[in-house]
């Protein structure tokens, strides 16, 4: 859980606070009153992402975010840090008969309205600056 790490690192080092990307709510799943997930709607926008093959699916997973993190944290064409949106979104590949999880995972951070038209450029050639057009997330 990325939770407490990503609000330590706002708390103590950047007092702004997290943008919520703005969605649509599509679907609630919720247990005893606690919610499991829900289905999110987020319109078109530009994303930083990168795309991470270790060996453990975690890994993947802990590697792409750390490098999205120094991207956020000033590692950028502006050098200034861009502040933190929330969700950081991972998207789990499949197999080719989709059947199984690879170990290859997208990681990819929201940029904030703000540097939507221009963001600014990653120093990392392994983070690519994405368009997706209005996408479907789960959120937990």
């Amino acid at each position: 859980d990325m939770a407490e790490p990503i609000q330590q690192l706002t708390r103590n080092n950047h007092p702004q606070e997290r943008q919520s990307i703005p969605f649509t709510l599509i679907q609630r799943k919720e247990k005893l009153g606690d919610v499991l997930y829900e289905k999110r709607q987020y319109s078109k926008a530009k994303w930083a992402c990168i795309r991470m093959a270790e060996k453990q699916y975690e890994q993947s997973i802990c590697l792409g975010f750390m490098k999205l993190m120094r991207y956020i944290c000033e590692q950028n064409s502006s050098g200034l840090y861009l502040g933190l949106t929330i969700p950081i979104v991972t998207i789990v590949h499949t197999n080719a008969a989709q059947s199984a999880m690879t170990p290859s995972v997208t990681v990819a951070y929201y940029l904030p309205e703000v540097l939507q038209d221009e963001p600014p450029h990653p120093l990392d050639p392994d983070i690519v600056i994405e368009e997706w057009p209005s996408t479907i997330v789960y959120s937990r």
